[in-house]
């Protein structure tokens, strides 16, 4: 269905096998319902069944039957099994620090939606709807920023199940009230505890593959918008285009670099730069000759962290997780099903993903600031020093060149390893982690970083066309120049140019029109 947003769908079905990180942008960026498919609740009631016949029974069962964590040898008393939920959610609600964005809360209550969708937790069935309408009626929980150490997203998701039972703080239409009330507004009424459901509310790492399906769907649009700058540049510096030729790199096929460069010679096309032969030097700077290579290794990086999180938001990573039908009583026919100790809650794959993406963000960010000082230098661009065409009285772009390393700088120092930190485990038991979620969070505030380092890189590049005039300009660079020029005129005479580096950052890089548009000029590129 296409709603208020050109292309994107108006509801989004959950299945609990089908989530991407498109639906969760939908989603938790641009308001789209979320419906549950018609096997989810029936799915659920016979996962339920074997919780209840597990109970009954009374079988040792980590964290149904008995306590958590260190204390998973205790038995509870079975008269104590749903209060032991609604102490498990208040227990665990220690986060800290100023509340996640509500598209990170709206990205990690759908990625958890979802991995209940496909069963295996055992919940109560009428607990996900109840999720799904707090989705629907934008009540959202808040959550503080810190407290998930990547072992199950424990101490934050527990902010979600205070909610759920009527109790902490949730965002309402731009007002934060009391759990109750917002449920009230909402027409919705809190959900009375069952057993294992307490824990369920705060398993698994829905905030660490949520928040990294936003951040990779962003980082593939920042990819393509590191592309279109580049080519951006390519045109200001009358680059050689030559080692982006398809038989050039087939002598070394890396990772992603004949994808990138051929995006970026669809992005030149229609201009004259793609022959070679109007290049002004035979060999360019590495920034911009070996562009190609390193944006290949940043798809190389998204592909791989593309393949470690779809199982986690089409997973189930709960422990104990529940097998409903897997032993059949001979006589009756009928399944018991068997609840399991489970490590799907782990997620090592996903936190080498995050940090591996990082690092490419970081490559990335290096040679944009490189070829920006590129297009100053007059011996090199073969332009006016500084971009100025007024001579060396005029400092020109030559102070955003120190904005372009400072946030170099913060870029690099946010891509250090969180994968790999010092592990704390509850009494020797828990002794291993991964911070996945922290790894997601700090690669939103790189990709916001990266998005003002090319805006710096465009405008420098918008002058360079502007100062060397080619006589036809690909098509790529003619809708950047354009819509930057809307925006932002030539540099003439020294003015403050902070402003002009956000408004690029905003309306123009982060325009959907603009982005989308992009997009379809390198679709099919390969």
């Amino acid at each position: 269905m296409t709603g208020p947003y050109p292309g994107r769908p108006e509801a989004v079905i959950v299945d609990g096998r089908t989530l991407s990180c498109e639906d969760v942008a939908a989603v938790a960026l641009h308001g789209a319902r979320v419906v549950l498919a018609d096997e989810v609740l029936p799915r659920l009631a016979r996962d339920r069944a074997v919780v209840d016949d597990v109970v009954d029974r009374q079988v040792p069962t980590y964290g149904l039957t008995t306590g958590l964590g260190s204390r998973s040898s205790y038995a509870l008393p079975r008269d104590e099994l749903a209060q032991f939920s609604v102490r498990t959610v208040r227990g665990r609600a220690n986060a800290v620090g100023d509340p996640l964005p509500v598209p990170v809360v709206r990205a990690a209550l759908v990625a958890r939606v979802n991995g209940l969708a496909g069963g295996g937790s055992g919940v109560s069935p009428e607990i996900v709807p109840l999720l799904v309408g707090m989705l629907n009626s934008r009540v959202h929980p808040v959550v503080p920023e810190v407290g998930s150490i990547g072992a199950s997203d424990l101490c934050q998701m527990a902010h979600v199940g205070l909610v759920v039972i009527g109790e902490g703080r949730a965002e309402l239409v731009g007002e934060v009230l009391d759990g109750a009330a917002a449920l009230r507004r909402a027409g919705l009424s809190p959900a009375e505890l069952g057993p294992k459901d307490g824990h369920v509310l705060c398993s698994a790492s829905p905030l660490a593959a949520g928040h990294g399906g936003l951040v990779l769907h962003e980082a593939a649009t920042v990819l393509t918008l590191a592309q279109a700058v580049t080519a951006l540049t390519f045109e200001g510096f009358r680059a050689n285009t030559s080692p982006l030729d398809a038989r050039v790199l087939g002598l070394r096929p890396a990772p992603g670099q004949s994808r990138a460069a051929a995006e970026l010679l669809a992005l030149l096309a229609g201009g004259d730069l793609t022959d070679p032969r109007q290049a002004r030097r035979v060999q360019d700077p590495i920034s911009l000759r070996c562009a190609a290579q390193v944006h290949g290794a940043l798809h190389s990086a998204l592909d791989f962290a593309d393949a470690a999180l779809d199982p986690e938001l089409n997973g189930s990573g709960d422990n104990p997780v529940v097998l409903a039908d897997t032993d059949t009583d001979s006589n009756t026919g009928t399944g018991t099903g068997e609840i399991l100790s489970s490590g799907n809650f782990h997620t090592p794959a996903l936190a080498l993903a995050f940090d591996t993406l990082a690092l490419a963000l970081t490559q990335t960010a290096a040679i944009s600031a490189e070829r920006m000082r590129r297009l100053l230098n007059p011996g090199l661009s073969g332009l006016p020093a500084n971009l100025s065409p007024y001579g060396p009285e005029r400092s020109g772009f030559a102070p955003l060149a120190k904005t372009a390393q400072a946030l170099v700088a913060e870029i690099r120092l946010l891509s250090a390893p969180v994968s790999t930190d010092p592990r704390h485990g509850a009494d020797g038991v828990e002794d291993d982690s991964t911070n996945a979620a922290l790894g997601a969070r700090r690669l939103s505030t790189m990709l916001v970083r990266l998005r003002q380092l090319l805006a710096v890189e465009a405008l420098a590049a918008a002058q360079a066309v502007d100062l060397a005039s080619p006589a036809a300009l690909g098509r790529g660079p003619v809708v950047l120049h354009a819509a930057i020029r809307e925006l932002v005129p030539r540099l003439d005479d020294d003015r403050p140019c902070g402003a002009d580096v956000d408004r690029v950052s905003d309306a123009v890089l982060g325009s959907d029109e603009v982005r989308s548009t992009l997009r379809a000029l390198t679709r099919g590129a390969s």
